[in-house]
């Protein structure tokens, strides 16, 4: 189990998507049952948690595969033709996640 890695993600992802990210939407990275992090864009101050609970899209992803994505080691569209992420639900909640992911690679000053 990557707990560590995944609190990681979750501690970046609050600090990324901070208390209005306009997302609009509920979010779920699933980390092939290692556990998972949740960014609820429609509460208001949004929420970062690691609760399992139902999302409008659940990305399953490994919390290395989605580490690479954040430092642009990885393309998201690469990723999921190629099998390391899977995307249930609805897919246009998936695309909104491109400029949490540019604020990602800026944030590690990339």
């Amino acid at each position: 189990m990557n707990a560590e890695l995944i609190t990681e993600i979750t501690d970046g992802l609050k600090k990324l998507v901070g208390t209005d990210s306009g997302f609009g939407s509920v979010l779920k990275f699933d980390f092939e049952g290692q556990g998972v992090a949740r960014i609820d864009g429609r509460s208001s101050p949004n929420v970062v948690d690691n609760q399992d609970l139902p999302a409008d899209c659940t990305i399953v992803i490994s919390p290395e595969n989605l580490m690479k994505m954040f430092r642009r080691e990885l393309d998201p569209t690469m990723a999921f033709m190629q099998g390391k992420m899977k995307v249930n639900g609805d897919m246009s909640v998936a695309m909104k996640l491109g400029p949490i992911m540019q604020n990602a690679a800026k944030a590690a000053g990339m």
